[in-house]
């Protein structure tokens, strides 16, 4: 369990976060054949990027995180300029689990209890910040069991969402189909597949058996990909060209008032651990690779979130399609950069580099106003 399992789950739950839940919507734009060819697809090349970094992470000294691998294999000023974009990009995906989860958490509670918008994004970054403050030990246990709810969400979905499973749904006829969309799911998926952030914490937790970690990482990133599919079916074949761009709302509508809290805790329990994965990962950054103490990093990175959404800052669909599609296209290319300099064959890096560059051009023309 300790060798194996917490590590498959501290990496598929840092994966598993809001963005599969655009997957489905995403899908009545491009018709069910395309989506299915961009996550074999994307899957298959995340998979590789995935192993390519636990490949570069096992011949890097312990105790750095990624802009300490820019640091050690391209120099202090590749570290220091690198450093800028990941905090803030990092930053920017925690503002987003803060709005995302606390809305969820807002649904699921205030009928019963009561409050305010407000007051659940107090509490939800309260169990936040007390979970990254304990680190890794938590988050291995409370992630497993994450997933392990998850999928009895989805499963208690399927049950009741039976009666209402079309799978003409998925014809083209019943479809909002757009060529202007075909290059929709490249971001989105990225986005809701990529998980490097915890590969380093992984590789930590198996030791003396870090011969295991190949399979880990295939594994971690399989797992995500899976209930990604799973989830697209059953939304679309319930909700058709009624589904909505978050997906549990859509579902919602459909199955009626008694199902809302499970539907919505699927909500709660993503980005629940998709905050504490990215968390947990900034502030090993600001501790290991800017040499702050442990305390003063915890603040940093759960107090920035929350000030910058009392500061206004509400909005996080812009924030997850730049992440998605630029940021994540920089971080694939440093990666193939480092495994070229461990020995990795040109042959094979520069093709990958060329798509996540076009997928960077791709992203910023899309999402530019």
């Amino acid at each position: 369990m300790r060798n194996y399992v917490y590590p498959v789950a501290t990496i598929s739950g840092s994966i598993i976060g809001v963005g599969f839940l655009s997957l489905p919507y995403i899908t009545t734009k491009v018709g069910l054949w395309p989506m299915l060819f961009y996550m074999v697809i994307l899957a298959a090349l995340v998979t590789f990027i995935h192993v390519i970094f636990g490949t570069i992470a096992l011949k890097t000294p312990d105790f750095k995180r990624w802009p300490g691998f820019v640091g050690f294999y391209f120099g202090s000023w590749a570290k220091r300029a690198y450093l800028i974009p990941t905090i803030m990009g990092s930053f920017g995906v925690l503002l987003a689990y803060l709005i995302v989860g606390s809305e969820f958490l807002h649904e699921v509670f205030s009928p019963m209890i009561g409050g305010s918008l407000l007051s659940y994004v107090l509490l939800y970054f309260a169990i936040l910040s007390i979970v990254i403050y304990f680190g890794a030990r938590a988050i291995v246990r409370l992630e497993f069991w994450a997933i392990v709810l998850l999928l009895v969400s989805l499963g208690i979905v399927l049950l009741k969402g039976l009666p209402f499973i079309d799978l003409s749904n998925f014809s083209p006829g019943n479809l909002q189909l757009d060529i202007k969309n075909l290059f929709l799911p490249y971001g989105a998926i990225l986005f809701s597949l990529w998980g490097t952030a915890l590969i380093p914490e992984a590789e930590e937790m198996l030791k003396g058996k870090k011969k295991l970690l190949k399979y880990v990482i295939v594994a971690s990133t399989v797992i995500p990909a899976l209930i990604y599919l799973f989830f697209i079916f059953l939304v679309v074949s319930i909700t058709g060209n009624h589904t909505t761009e978050s997906a549990l709302v859509g579902v919602r509508d459909v199955l009626g008032g008694g199902l809302t809290s499970a539907i919505l805790l699927i909500g709660v329990v993503t980005t629940f651990t998709a905050f504490i994965a990215q968390g947990l990962f900034l502030k090993k950054v600001f501790m290991y690779d800017l040499k702050i103490g442990e305390t003063l990093s915890w603040i940093f990175v759960c107090l920035a979130p929350l000030l910058l959404f009392l500061l206004g800052f509400t909005s996080f669909i812009p924030l997850i399609s730049f992440v998605g599609g630029v940021l994540l296209g920089i971080d694939g290319i440093l990666i193939l950069l480092i495994y070229q300099k461990i020995g990795g064959k040109k042959i094979i890096t520069y093709p990958l580099m060329l798509v996540f560059l076009l997928g960077m051009i791709y992203s910023i023309a899309y999402f530019s106003p």
